[in-house]
C-alpha cells in the first residue's frame, strides 16, 4: 500500500551531506510522522509517497527543496557586548525571540573582541540531501 495523505508513517533513516553521516536511526527506534503535514523536509516527503511498507530507497533532495539555499544575507554583524556571560565559541547555535515572540536560532560564525557573527540559515541551508530510507509502517 502506498502512502496518502493523513496517513501515519514509521520511518528510518540515514542523513548524509556531502558523504558524512549527519545523523541515522537506522540501528534505532524509527520516527513517526503524519504524512502531509510538513513534520519531514519537503522534498523528502515528496520524494517519498509511492513507497511502500518495507520497502528501502536511496534518496536524493536538493537543497531548494530541503533546507534552501545559503542566503548571505541572513548573517548579522552584532556587538559583542550584547552576548556578556556567554563563552562564544565558533560554531555554537544561539536561541532567542525575534521582536513577534517567535523563537529562532543562529549559528556564531565569528567572534572578534569587538564583534559576533550570527547566521540565521540553517546549518544545513545550501546543501544537497542524501537519505536511505526504510519504511516500517504505514497507518
Amino acid at each position: 500500500m502506498a502512502i496518502k495523505n493523513n496517513q501515519v508513517i514509521s520511518m528510518q533513516y540515514e542523513l548524509k551531506v556531502n558523504g558524512n553521516l549527519i545523523e541515522s536511526n537506522l540501528d534505532g527506534d524509527s520516527i513517526e510522522f503524519v504524512f502531509g503535514s510538513g513534520d519531514i523536509v519537503p522534498g523528502l516527503e515528496a520524494r517519498i509517497i509511492d513507497m511502500n511498507e518495507g520497502e528501502s530507497k536511496d534518496i536524493k533532495v536538493p537543497a531548494i527543496e530541503a533546507y534552501g539555499n545559503y542566503d548571505e544575507n541572513l548573517s548579522e554583524i552584532v556587538p559583542i557586548e550584547e552576548f556578556k556571560g556567554i563563552d562564544l565559541q565558533i560554531g555554537m547555535i544561539l536561541e532567542g525571540e525575534n521582536e513577534n515572540g517567535e523563537l529562532f536560532k543562529a549559528t556564531v560564525s565569528d567572534v572578534t573582541k569587538e564583534n559576533v557573527t550570527v547566521d540565521y540559515n540553517h546549518p544545513l541551508a545550501g546543501n544537497d540531501l542524501d537519505f536511505k530510507i526504510v519504511i516500517n509502517k504505514i497507518v
